[in-house]
């Protein structure tokens, strides 16, 4: 048995951000991947959405994931396109970029750190005990690890071994995806009908303003409803073809599928998030259907809240009870993510009700304030964690300002790079103490003059000071006096040396 720190299982995009984020803090941390390699089949996610650019852009990598991808105003909510450019964030825009080039350059990023990536190994099995976990693998060998974490997709069996119960509802929709050949050329977009919804697309395109333009080269991409929502077999050609015919009257000469497969609306999500050393993120944790294109991101996000308190306790700097926050915090991000997916599975049916009630919907998000407030919600911009009352800014996302300090200029992100919190104090120098925390928080004497302003709530009234965690959360917010810094600093980081 060889022994690690930290065992992830799964290295998909939520496990490799874990990853990252351990290793980042000197975790030693592996990834076990089922598959060969990094190779992806299936059409998955296809973008980003603005929070998560910015959480990429936190770690300085963001502009990888930029630089292969196509910015573009794709947040909304069912049908309706919700523009968040006069959103106060650098990225406010989402990428679309498919999620095979997202796993790619994670995983480039995670061998640079010198994660180890065990592909091909699968996972059978595990044991908890009082000081750790053994992990078994299918080749007859074992790890050991102090902290496993599920990130192993909706049938996880990390979950299912740790007996977390994943409550929820079945599949109301089915839809069938499938790369193909055709010999006649599709309608390109997204199209309804009585039938269902229908899509045609390609690999390769260009985004033109809000449009989507199609290059006529590679395979097709499509998409179309199955009304049985319970299909227990696999898809199969036959299949497709025959729901085409009845959504659009032919099967565009339908050929030479490179894959085919389905996704549902289900909806599941764990009812914890830990079960003692043994942790879920991403879909291990809920399961929803892809419909607002957050699934991707929100395990992006659980990783980044995780990978630092994981790594403090790993460390001893924080007590074991610190990981109970993780649950604490990211379950209601999830349940707000189920519900917004189901929301607009609903207005997506083709009714005539469901038609009145998607009219009005838009009419509401026409309006200034219900847009921002959705937009905020589906760009993942307006997250606060539930920290107490005070600042606006406390529990929320800290801006990327340009801030002046001693040694120039700086952005707030560059400070968080290494995933280290980072104490920014905008009054007189050197007036606040955290010496006892010295190795664990960066002390910034900053100064900033413009507005300070959060999507969604506008304007806010310029802090004294600032204490901002490595996922880039405002922990605590000084009015020029010290009054709860103590007791932020050992809630989050632990006693004082």
């Amino acid at each position: 048995m060889t022994n690690h720190s930290v065992v992830v299982a799964g290295g998909g995009p939520t496990g490799l951000m874990l990853a990252g984020e351990l290793a980042l803090a000197g975790v030693d941390v592996v990834v076990v991947e089922r598959r060969p390699n990094q190779e992806l089949s299936g059409a998955r996610a296809l973008g980003i959405s603005s929070r998560t650019i910015e959480v990429l852009d936190q770690r300085g990598i963001a502009d990888r994931f930029l630089s292969a991808g196509q910015t573009a105003q794709v947040t909304g909510f069912a049908v309706t396109r919700l523009d968040i450019s006069d959103f106060p964030t650098r990225h406010n825009y989402g990428l679309a970029l498919r999620q095979k080039h997202i796993e790619r350059i994670l995983a480039d990023w995670v061998t640079e750190l010198g994660v180890p990536i065990f592909y091909d190994r699968e996972i059978t099995g595990f044991v908890q005990h009082a000081a750790g976990v053994d992990v078994a693998l299918a080749d007859g060998e074992s790890l050991g690890a102090q902290y496993l974490v599920g990130c192993d997709g909706g049938r996880s069996l990390i979950r299912k071994t740790a007996g977390i119960d994943f409550p929820g509802s079945d599949a109301t929709t089915s839809n069938i995806l499938a790369e193909v050949e055709m010999t006649e050329k599709p309608p390109y977009g997204v199209h309804r009908s009585s039938a269902g919804t229908y899509a045609f697309g390609r690999s390769e395109y260009e985004i033109k303003g809000s449009e989507i333009i199609f290059k006529d080269v590679g395979p097709i991409g499509v998409m179309v409803t199955e009304p049985n929502a319970n299909a227990t077999t696999e898809p199969t050609l036959h299949d497709l073809q025959t729901l085409l015919i009845a959504a659009c009257g032919t099967n565009y000469g339908v050929h030479s599928p490179t894959w085919i497969s389905r996704f549902t609306d289900v909806t599941r999500q764990a009812a914890q998030y830990r079960s003692g050393r043994v942790l879920l993120a991403g879909d291990a944790a809920h399961v929803h259907s892809p419909i607002g294109g957050q699934g991707l991101g929100i395990g992006i996000q659980d990783a980044v809240n995780l990978g630092w308190k994981l790594s403090q306790v790993i460390k001893g700097t924080s007590p074991d009870s610190l990981l109970d926050t993780y649950h604490a915090e990211r379950h209601p991000v999830g349940a707000r993510v189920l519900k917004a997916t189901m929301a607009q599975v609903a207005l997506h049916r083709e009714d005539d009700r469901t038609l009145a009630a998607r009219d009005i919907v838009g009419d509401l998000l026409a309006m200034e304030e219900p847009r921002k407030h959705i937009a905020g919600m589906m760009s993942g911009l307006d997250i606060r964690y539930e920290l107490g009352d005070g600042h606006p800014l406390l529990g929320r996302r800290m801006p990327d300002l340009e801030v002046v300090t001693t040694s120039g200029p700086r952005r707030v992100f560059s400070f968080l790079h290494n995933a280290e919190s980072v104490l920014l104090n905008f009054v007189a120098p050197s007036v606040i103490d955290i010496a006892g925390w010295s190795d664990r928080v960066q002390y910034v004497d900053a100064e900033y003059t413009g507005k300070w302003e959060l999507p969604v709530l506008g304007e806010v009234v310029a802090p004294a000071a600032v204490l901002i965690r490595p996922d880039g959360y405002v922990a605590w917010v000084g009015d020029g006096t010290v009054q709860g810094l103590t007791e932020a600093l050992t809630t989050w980081f632990g006693r004082p040396v």
